[in-house]
């Protein structure tokens, strides 16, 4: 269990944020300048807050009005930061090992050495200094150090906002590994909604030093009101749960099911039975009051209006339920008046497969799997 409730003031800025979760994956998500890494910092121990509270599994980190402030240094938090922060004159196994001195935690049959470089996909490069590796590794023997610390709490501040694309697909699937089998609660900052659509089970919205909304990920991310304004807001769109069903040597597809129906993407390098999770961009989504014919989209939705976001700008922002599973379109303003749409109005929405992102494409999405059961239940 993760509480915070803490307030602090830096110059015109103002931080005020109070909530509490067991999230296995938290992810504190906003603009530039929202309060997320002044959030982390204080989580951290690097600065103190002007009042408020930290308990992180039953240990309390911060009690302003008990005088209790438990230095960084004693709070057994690894830390993550922005660049790898490697030291250049050791090789990686010596920058690893770093962490379990510093930490006193060393474990002289190296298991514990073996099983992080494992899951980190770098047990290859132990030898070698950081001045030979690509940013993706640089980051994984980072995160490896901290692991290595063997702390109660993992706290990550944008650690892929240094990389390139093509590094950022690199190192996603190790950091999914990470959150399904290190077994250590993470903290993520980011300002990427598809980053933490893809990862987070949790979810902090921050806004202006403000708590916006804190929840399951896959919750938050079919409110229509929380997105269209963020950093990338390009990238906002609901999270889609799904199981490769099959793939088409012929037509070189991929076959999935969801709740809404069957989806065909171009193929996928993953297994048939797989689940996974996708997110599916609102600025790729149409929508059409009458069943579209002879259409080349592939992916054809019936579903029912459930909300309409504020008509004050451009673009709208519309939630639609497609039997149970939400989608989330963005439309011009125009368009909703000329369709006339309105929340209980019968619509299909449509997506293209050419236009699947496949950098949203995660695993292990049991968790929310399980909470999306539990919101139907209430």
């Amino acid at each position: 269990m993760i509480e915070v409730a803490v307030a602090q003031s830096l110059g015109a800025f103002a931080l005020d944020v109070d909530f509490k979760t067991d999230g296995r994956f938290v992810a504190l998500f906003g603009h530039s300048g929202s309060g997320k890494t002044t959030l982390i910092n204080l989580i951290a121990g690097l600065t103190r807050p002007a009042r408020g509270r930290i308990v992180i599994d039953g240990e309390t980190l911060v009690d302003t009005a008990r005088g209790i402030f438990v230095p960084a240094c004693k709070r057994r938090l690894g830390m993550v930061f922005q660049e790898g922060r490697l030291f250049p004159h050791l090789s990686v196994k010596q920058n690893l090992l770093y962490g379990a001195w510093f930490a006193g935690t060393v474990d002289k049959s190296g298991a514990e050495l073996a099983r992080v470089a494992e899951l980190l996909g770098i047990d290859h490069l132990l030898k070698r200094y950081p001045n030979r590796l690509s940013g993706g590794e640089k980051q994984r023997v980072a995160i490896g150090r901290a692991l290595l610390a063997s702390p109660k709490l993992l706290l990550m501040d944008e650690p892929l906002a240094s990389l390139d694309d093509a590094r950022k697909l690199e190192i996603m699937p190790y950091l999914e590994r990470l959150r399904d089998e290190a077994g250590i609660p993470i903290i993520y900052v980011s300002h990427s909604v598809g980053e933490v659509a893809r990862l987070s089970d949790t979810l902090v919205v921050l806004s202006a030093g403000k708590m916006r909304a804190c929840g399951p990920t896959l919750d938050l991310m079919r409110r229509v009101d929380l997105f269209p304004a963020a950093e990338g807001g390009d990238d906002a769109g609901a999270v889609i749960l799904a199981r490769v069903e099959k793939h088409d040597p012929d037509y070189d597809l991929t076959t999935l099911v969801s709740r809404a129906g069957e989806w065909r993407m171009p193929r996928l390098d993953v297994a048939e039975g797989k689940d996974v999770r996708m997110q599916i961009k609102a600025r790729d989504v149409m929508i059409s009051r009458e069943k579209p014919d002879n259409m080349s989209a592939l992916n054809v939705f019936r579903g029912v209006v459930e909300e309409i976001g504020a008509l004050d700008g451009a673009s709208v922002e519309l939630r639609v339920d497609c039997k149970g599973e939400t989608l989330i379109a963005r439309l011009t303003r125009f368009s909703v008046e000329r369709l006339q749409l309105a929340v209980g109005e019968p619509v299909f929405a449509i997506v293209k497969s050419v236009s699947f992102d496949r950098r949203t494409l995660g695993s292990g999405w049991q968790d929310l799997r399980a909470s999306d059961a539990s919101a139907g239940a209430e």
